[in-house]
């Protein structure tokens, strides 16, 4: 089964994430890309500013820019990426799904909307159950599915592995990498020999969406998880790769050898994309990993890894780290887009 599909957003940095990742994919081949009003009508090589590798793909490099609107897209696109940022996408994306799209998006808005899923294939696919809920109360003949936050997706499978232990609070304190802020979002100047406390908004999105992630779905309503969750969000001079440091509390006493098994175990999904084992653990003889430079392409950058593992009087504390342009945002897309398809939604 091949599938028609088209990038909102296609020549910023998670639109380029994407145009690599659907380089050669099974199930899905690129159909249009679309951008702003400046790049449109003109080929990709010309449009955007491939920061990737030293040449742009071929099978994108003399696509012609598409405006975004539903009536630039090709009748047999099937599917929807959206990268576009949230202010935007919260105008655009309604248009589309109005006119019967199915789309995965990236992007911030209605995230934490009630009938809208926001789903990790690994952790929570009966979520997309909440398609059905949100086409009879928006009228939409489409269905939007969202990705949660790059910072998010890197801390919540691991959390997802504790909580047959109880997990009742988590503390985390995140070193996010400048390419989660985009191109153009940290001026050097401001971030070398520099780490920026506090990025906007972050610390709400890693603590709602965590419980929205984590929560139960009945078939009618998603229920969020009752665990506290609260963050602090840095920039760091890094490139790619979040590495958050987490306290947890939990109901029982686990090992830390326990912890880790339960991580190590964990299942991951059988979608194309879905690493082979989600979470990467470091034993007790390294707890200096993960590191971002070291870390970060593990499972080609779509999986987790975690380390320092070790008790604290109320729970748990470890180190988890996730490539933030791949895991975190283009590819935690394209699993969910790749779920759909395995679930029959497209």
């Amino acid at each position: 089964m091949t599938v028609q599909v088209g990038i909102l957003g296609a020549t910023g940095a998670v639109g380029q994430r994407f145009v690599q990742l659907l380089d050669g994919h099974p199930i899905f081949e690129l159909a249009c890309v679309t951008a702003s009003d400046d790049s449109v009508g003109r080929t990709y090589r010309n449009a955007a500013e491939w920061r990737l590798s030293s040449e742009i793909p071929a099978f994108v490099a003399d696509r012609v820019v598409r405006e975004t609107d539903p009536a630039a897209v090709p009748d047999d696109v099937d599917l929807i990426f959206s990268s576009l940022p949230s202010d935007i996408a919260a105008d655009v994306e309604p248009a589309f799904l109005e006119e019967g799209y199915v789309m995965s998006s990236n992007s911030s808005n209605d995230r934490m909307a009630p009938d809208i899923p926001l789903t990790i294939p690994e952790i929570n696919p009966s979520h997309l159950g909440l398609i059905e809920v949100q086409r009879e109360q928006r009228g939409w003949d489409g269905a939007l599915v969202k990705n949660p936050n790059c910072s998010t997706i890197t801390m919540v499978p691991t959390l997802a592995a504790l909580d047959e232990f109880g997990l009742e609070s988590v503390n985390v304190s995140t070193l996010q990498a400048v390419s989660g802020a985009g191109y153009s979002g940290v001026a050097a100047m401001e971030i070398m020999d520099n780490a920026i406390p506090h990025i906007g908004n972050e610390e709400r999105k890693m603590e709602t969406e965590a419980r929205k992630l984590l929560g139960d779905f009945d078939g009618a309503e998603l229920e969020l998880h009752d665990a506290d969750v609260a963050a602090s969000c840095n920039r760091i001079p890094t490139i790619d790769g979040h590495l958050e440091n987490v306290f947890t509390g939990l109901a029982s006493n686990p090992e830390p050898a326990a912890v880790r098994d339960a991580m190590r175990n964990f299942e991951s999904a059988d979608l194309h994309s879905s690493p082979e084992q989600l979470i990467k653990v470091f034993g007790e003889g390294r707890p200096d990993r993960p590191q971002p430079r070291l870390d970060r392409s593990y499972a080609d950058g779509m999986g987790v890894v975690a380390g320092g593992v070790e008790e604290t009087t109320d729970g748990i504390q470890y180190n988890c780290l996730a490539h933030n342009t791949l895991r975190g945002a283009a590819g935690a897309s394209l699993l969910n887009a790749e779920l759909l398809v395995e679930e029959g939604w497209v």
